[in-house]
């Protein structure tokens, strides 16, 4: 299994297209079998959970059982050619699950049956959860500061801020030099541990999900750069 995250932007002049987009783009998801789950998202401005969107960039989520599926779509479709025509940057990370657990619409669209335990690469980390109406405050207090803690922590590479919904569809992808680090902030952090107890204390969500991947490639720009230009040095 193979899963792509792909983050256009798009010229302001662009972004009525870019909202076109979110509509258009579903039906030749729905029609492509090889393709099977996706999500068409928008993002957060910040890089983490957002409060502010970033109307010039959007993303697409989908997973696929070869990476020969992906190339064939990256460059035969309707959507690669959109992104072509319309965005002035394009940039994709490709991953593969390592382990995962939560549902997104009722399914993990992640699971695997076999884990690869003695991977010790970058890894890349998807947090994502439907948060109930009556914990919008409560969860939009709690998440900036950690997440600026996040992006100061050691071995933070990049990360980027995605959702279905404004407030209350939200996720984040992180991308971390090793699993070790990234477990170092997870139950490092003091901050980010009082976050988890409170989620699960008060019950912050209707729907979570928790997905950990190895990274594969990193190709593209975002903001004039490839985020992870030298993830091959960590690769090795």
């Amino acid at each position: 299994m193979i899963v792509s995250f792909s983050v256009v932007r798009y010229r302001n002049l662009f972004i009525p297209i870019a909202f076109l987009a979110m509509a258009i783009h579903r039906l030749p998801l729905w029609l492509n079998s090889e393709c099977k789950f996706w999500k068409l998202m928008g993002c957060g401005k910040n890089g983490t959970f957002d409060l502010q969107p970033d109307w010039q960039q959007w993303a697409l989520m989908a997973v696929w059982d070869s990476e020969g599926e992906f190339q064939k779509f990256k460059s035969n479709s309707f959507i690669s050619w959109w992104w072509k025509t319309f965005a002035f940057e394009e940039w994709t990370v490709l991953v593969a699950p390592l382990a995962s657990h939560g549902e997104w619409d009722g399914i993990d669209p992640f699971k695997i049956n076999e884990y690869d335990k003695e991977y010790t690469g970058p890894v890349a980390v998807l947090t994502r959860a439907s948060i109930r109406f009556s914990k919008l405050e409560r969860f939009w207090t709690h998440v900036d500061p950690v997440a600026q803690i996040m992006t100061k922590a050691d071995g933070y590479l990049h990360s980027i801020g995605i959702g279905e919904a404004p407030f209350f569809r939200q996720a984040t992808l992180s991308i971390w030099a090793s699993m070790e680090k990234m477990k170092a902030f997870a139950y490092g952090s003091k901050e980010h541990a009082d976050v988890i107890r409170k989620t699960r204390k008060e019950d912050w969500y209707s729907e979570e999900l928790f997905a950990r991947f190895k990274v594969i490639s990193s190709s593209g720009k975002l903001n004039g750069v490839n985020p992870l230009e030298n993830i091959k040095e960590y690769l090795k």
